[in-house]
């Protein structure tokens, strides 16, 4: 008899996204495009396109924490990327739901849409510092995320190295800060991690590319990390692989128009097939 065989299989937590683009169905998307397979609970119901959000509602409390739980005792997925939240009823609802597993979590930290629209409450930005900072594996905010987070301004590169300590002494394992907002032709994350007890510094450089196409790169490379680690790469190769996968997204995509506004990535360029892996525990 042939053992029992799954997928690597990631939970998104997130907003939909009624152009495609970004949240749950940009994570769907990259889940699908990276061989692995890809579960949600929505939090909030956006109406956007390319060009912004119009308006979003938030899903109950209740209804976001009784997905989750659904979702990990049936489907028992590796890996967590949380996305757009919206308030902190949410937010406690997520902490408490996953405080019931022990899970990878990528925090991605949404809170502005590309077009100035505010997705995440401000009194929802403390209680993700108080209670989902500790449970995070990796965060992935971009600079005005990490300003946000940290009350700091970073200019300098001492000053974001101080920034993504503050965080980890907060109870981030990681700190993956995103570069994408910076001016130049090349645009470098830093990944903070601990090694040895020590703190680590990865660097990921890319050329930039000149394109209006960038919509939901954010949510792509979170759930890119996300789904590389489901497939049982290492936080930093996972990082690296992830950042190879946007970038040739994006390049892909880059003379693609949808929309009026700023347009996807190509999320489909090379889909892979779904990696199948052996179920570990075979009474399952």
């Amino acid at each position: 008899m042939n053992p029992q065989k799954t997928y690597p299989i990631v939970l998104s937590i997130a907003g939909s996204d009624s152009s495609g683009g970004a949240g749950i169905q940009a994570d769907l998307k990259t889940f699908s495009a990276l061989g692995v397979y890809g579960a949600t609970a929505i939090a909030a119901i956006t109406a956007q396109n390319t060009q912004g959000v119009n308006s979003q509602f938030a899903l109950s409390p209740q209804m976001v924490y009784e997905q989750i739980v659904a979702v990990v005792d049936d489907l028992q997925p590796s890996v967590v990327k949380i996305g757009m939240l919206s308030n902190s009823e949410i937010v406690h609802a997520v902490a408490d739901a996953l405080s019931k597993y022990s899970l990878k979590i990528i925090l991605d930290p949404v809170m502005v849409s590309s077009s100035g629209h505010r997705l995440l409450s401000i009194e929802a930005q403390d209680v993700i510092k108080e209670r989902l900072l500790q449970m995070s594996t990796l965060i992935t905010p971009n600079i005005p995320e990490m300003e946000a987070l940290t009350g700091m301004r970073l200019v300098a590169y001492p000053e974001k190295e101080k920034a993504s300590r503050y965080l980890m002494d907060c109870g981030a394992k990681a700190v993956l800060l995103k570069g994408g907002h910076e001016e130049g032709d090349i645009k470098t994350d830093i990944l903070y991690s601990k090694f040895n007890g020590k703190l680590r510094i990865d660097t990921f450089a890319s050329d930039t590319i000149y394109t209006k196409n960038i919509h939901g790169t954010g949510c792509t490379l979170s759930s890119a990390i996300a789904a590389f680690m489901a497939r049982g790469y290492l936080l930093p190769d996972a990082v690296a692989e992830a950042k190879h996968y946007v970038s040739d997204a994006i390049q892909a995509g880059a003379n693609i128009k949808i929309g009026h506004g700023f347009g996807p990535v190509n999320h489909g360029f090379n889909p892979q097939p779904m990696e199948i892996i052996d179920v570990k525990d075979d009474s399952l």
